[in-house]
């Protein structure tokens, strides 16, 4: 499995948790070695639960592949909590521009593996679509019309 397959794989193992858990992800980047997701749990979701669920279905999927055992990412996911516009911009920015200073793309909405680039395509399953405060302030995530 090469590097797209591994991170197509990782978005379908986050479709299939959306299937099982109540979740919106606002923005997201998949790159080779972690992930970044803005991911809000519905009522009486656990975050912990649904990030255990996708990292180990995930894991299972990607090992069988390749006929390996163990965790694929190296370490267990990191959390923090967002509070405010401000920070949420920030966040978004950060997630947009990673693979930027990764030095994998030129520009944030060339990679496809990324929230920015499914806002911009309307692809859905995913990613939620951007709200107004958001689209106010980074109308790179509008659809083109």
């Amino acid at each position: 499995m090469d590097a797209h397959g591994m991170k197509l794989l990782f978005l379908a193992t986050l479709q299939r948790a959306k299937k099982r858990y109540r979740f919106q992800i606002s923005n997201f980047s998949v790159l080779g070695n972690h992930f970044h997701l803005i991911i809000t749990p519905g009522r009486d979701e656990s975050l912990s639960a649904i990030m255990q669920w996708v990292l180990s279905v995930f894991a299972m999927a990607y090992n069988r592949k390749l006929d390996l055992t163990g965790h694929v990412w190296g370490e267990r996911f990191y959390s923090r909590v967002i509070d405010g516009l401000k920070e949420m911009l920030r966040a978004f920015e950060y997630i947009d521009e990673n693979p930027v200073r990764a030095g994998l793309v030129a520009r944030a909405e060339q990679w496809e593996y990324g929230g920015l680039a499914h806002h911009r395509r309307g692809i859905i399953g995913i990613v939620e679509e951007a709200g107004r405060e958001i689209l106010a302030a980074l109308p790179q995530h509008a659809h083109p019309s």
